[in-house]
């Protein structure tokens, strides 16, 4: 059985001509080969799995080839490239940093530079990962670089610059390598599948390049991966199910869906893709970069900014055209948001889906009815009851207003009009406070309402009550924000989840907050029963008992408490003398 190498290995470059994506380096190296114009150290920078170490072999062979080309290419006949060729070349040496990082092994390196080369012009000392040199081995190295034997040329290779002494960069020729491009990894899969006698889908190499995120060594292991699942064949379909990436054709339909202010369908579309194991998380980063695609995609300038294939591109194209740009602004900034708080959120997916909800409601007008429950019409029905007690604020004023100033209107009532201040509202206008409380002020009606969805009488879970509930405590008006935040301490209770007339149990540790929410118990019960779909709700608010709400502890209290149960974590903290902060 023929021996198997992996097509990062079989198909590594061996000529300047061949490397991928670098064509502006590898003429710089070509030339400086004619030329005989040779640095005595040369620094090559970039990703991973661009050409670095590819580079700096084939460097290494041209500059001691004995008749290289016109081009600047080794011959590969004389007997300084078949040595190179057949890997017992004794003027190429290559040092792994990460892991002969001391000062001893840079002084036994050190020593080796003091004999001069049996065949060829130079002694090239390859230093991969030189960033994992200690500082010891660095002042070690500083030295001999500063001032190397005539026939010694070091070239160093590293992903991370930053972390290079800067004594030791400014010795060095730098050469930035770049990330490779989707169209050029695509185009080097197609040479590779080609060779190997496999065929494939233009979609199916897109996945794979944008998989290995600008690293061709990433790419080609990729490429060998899914070539052993799809034997002999690899389609965009068995890529997808191979690297486990979800298809793109989701992401399209969500900002079709979102354009058309469908929430239903978009709550069942990511229900299907949770299911399959795919973390929501991931989803939104997913979808941010698409909207940011579909953001590139509208104007022809920044159409090159898009790594897709040119299928792809033509999709992005279309979506374009019928999506608003401040749409996608917006998208991107509630994603973000949702980003930003992920990692901190305890209900992941809760968050995840009022993200979506809230793309999927940029595009619907204020006042308009949402066809998903959306949190829009959550937000009306408290601005009615904002609006409500201004108009009476309004009222009660002008009508004092015009008590006070009466002979002023007589004689100049347009100018009265011009000078009279607007009304203020405030919270306190529709919720006892502790003024009113102690002057013994009444209470505010309630308006009458009713449920306007008498009819409907679906059933739900207490999962679903709780989310609703901290919707409907988001969406709450910036007069309400005070009250909204206490609210979402709540946990409404669901006593009777199996009756089409069910009863929600809320519980109030205090009398104040009580009052407050009497006073808008009738918007919370149709808020309710709107997004619910059960015009049916019985709300029931009470005071709690003695001990039966327990209060919300600090994160000083919280571990108080546990290092008291535990004093092994005392100790710990004790002896590692740990603080919280």
């Amino acid at each position: 059985m023929e021996e198997y190498i992996v097509s990062a290995r079989k198909y590594r470059p061996m000529t300047f001509d061949s490397v991928v994506g670098q064509r502006t380096l590898t003429t710089t190296l070509k030339n400086a080969v004619n030329s005989g114009k040779l640095a005595h150290a040369y620094l090559f920078c970039g990703p991973r799995g661009v050409g670095k170490t590819t580079c700096a072999r084939i460097f290494a062979k041209a500059i001691n080839c004995l008749a290289p080309t016109a081009e600047g290419e080794a011959c590969n006949q004389c007997e300084s490239c078949q040595a190179f060729n057949e890997q017992r070349s004794y003027n190429i040496f290559e040092l792994d940093a990460a892991s002969n990082n001391s000062v001893e092994n840079i002084k036994s390196l050190m020593e080796q530079t003091r004999i001069p080369p049996q065949v060829g012009k130079y002694k090239v000392f390859i230093i991969d990962e030189v960033h994992m040199l200690s500082t010891q081995a660095f002042n070690a190295f500083l030295k001999t670089l500063e001032e190397p034997p005539a026939h010694v040329i070091f070239i160093l290779a590293t992903t991370e610059k930053h972390k290079i002494l800067p004594t030791i960069i400014s010795r060095c020729q730098i050469y930035d390598f770049e990330r490779m491009s989707v169209e050029d990894t695509i185009q080097h899969l197609k040479e590779v599948a080609q060779k190997e006698g496999i065929e494939v889908e233009d979609e199916a190499l897109a996945v794979i390049a944008e998989k290995a995120d600008g690293g061709m060594r990433d790419a080609l292991s990729i490429f060998d991966q899914t070539a052993s699942f799809c034997q002999g064949k690899i389609t965009y379909q068995k890529v997808i199910e191979d690297l486990n990436v979800l298809d793109a054709d989701n992401y399209f339909r969500i900002i079709d869906l979102a354009l058309e202010n469908k929430v239903p369908d978009i709550m069942l579309l990511l229900n299907q893709i949770i299911s399959r194991g795919f973390d929501g998380g991931n989803l939104i980063n997913g979808l941010a970069a698409h909207v940011r695609n579909v953001l590139m995609a509208k104007d022809a300038q920044t159409l090159p900014l898009l790594e897709v294939s040119q299928q792809q591109r033509e999709r992005y194209q279309q979506q374009a055209q019928k999506t608003p740009t401040p749409f996608l602004y917006r998208a991107l900034q509630v994603m973000n948001q949702c980003d930003q708080g992920y990692r901190q959120s305890s209900n992941k997916r809760l968050l995840v889906e009022l993200t979506l909800i809230q793309v999927a409601q940029i595009t619907q007008p204020d006042d308009a009815e949402s066809a998903g429950r959306g949190p829009k019409r959550l937000k009306s029905l408290f601005q009615k009851l904002l609006d409500s007690n201004r108009q009476q604020k309004v009222a009660s004023q002008g009508g004092t207003a015009g008590r006070k100033t009466h002979k002023t209107v007589a004689v100049e009532p347009a100018e009265t009009a011009k000078k009279e201040p607007a009304p203020k509202f405030k919270i306190n206008d529709f919720g006892p406070t502790f003024k009113s409380l102690s002057k013994g002020k009444e209470k505010p009606q309630q308006e009458e309402i009713e449920a306007e969805n008498k009819g409907e009488n679906s059933r739900f879970t207490q999962e679903q009550l709780q989310q609703e509930w901290l919707a409907m405590c988001n969406r709450m008006p910036k007069e309400m924000i005070a009250m909204a935040q206490r609210m979402k301490n709540m946990t409404p209770q669901l006593l009777t989840p199996d009756s089409d007339a069910p009863q929600i149990e809320i519980v109030v540790d205090n009398n104040i907050l009580l009052d407050q929410i009497n006073t808008i118990q009738k918007r919370i019960k149709l808020t309710l029963a709107k997004a619910l779909h059960n015009g049916n709700i019985d709300l029931r608010i009470r005071l709690s008992e003695t001990g039966e709400i327990k209060p919300i502890l600090t994160k000083r209290q919280i571990f108080d408490l546990i290092r008291k149960e535990n004093p092994a974590i005392e100790k710990l903290r004790t002896a590692l003398e740990l603080h919280l902060s």
